[in-house]
């Protein structure tokens, strides 16, 4: 057994609902507080560097939250949007139908006894490919 299973092993569905619940809590509040804090940063070096470099206007708390916030719209998307090179986990195994990824292990043999030879035959054909059509 896993350490995941042997940690919940012993709980009741209630205490299980209550752990899941106070975990989705926390990483909710975690979350805010850490946008909270990035926008203060955002502010601080906008404050610092903005005015100074590009003589622009300093800016409060809130539009440097509004920053953040645009900035992830804009570079980040938007959660749950496709085309990031996020793999969605609930969509199966990328390597399914493909080998899969244990089969790796499998190609230096593979190379040792057909792959050389193999290969050779292939640049063989190419350069008389390319003999013909250069004749």
């Amino acid at each position: 057994m896993n350490r995941f299973h042997e940690k919940w092993a012993g709980l009741s569905p209630a205490a299980r609902g209550l752990r899941i619940a106070g975990i989705a809590v926390a990483a909710v509040v975690g979350t805010a507080f850490f946008g909270l804090v990035f926008g203060w940063l955002v502010m601080l070096l906008w404050n610092w560097l903005m005015p100074t470099i590009f003589h622009l206007g300093m800016i409060g708390y809130w539009e440097a939250f509004g920053i953040v916030i645009l900035g992830k719209l804009i570079f980040g998307g938007i959660p749950g949007g496709r085309g990031h090179g996020h793999r969605n986990p609930w969509r199966g195994n990328p390597w399914e139908g493909k080998g899969g990824r244990d089969d790796w292990r499998f190609y230096r043999e593979f190379w040792e006894k057909e792959g050389h030879q193999a290969f050779e035959r292939w640049v063989q054909e190419k350069k008389t490919q390319a003999d013909t059509q250069s004749a």
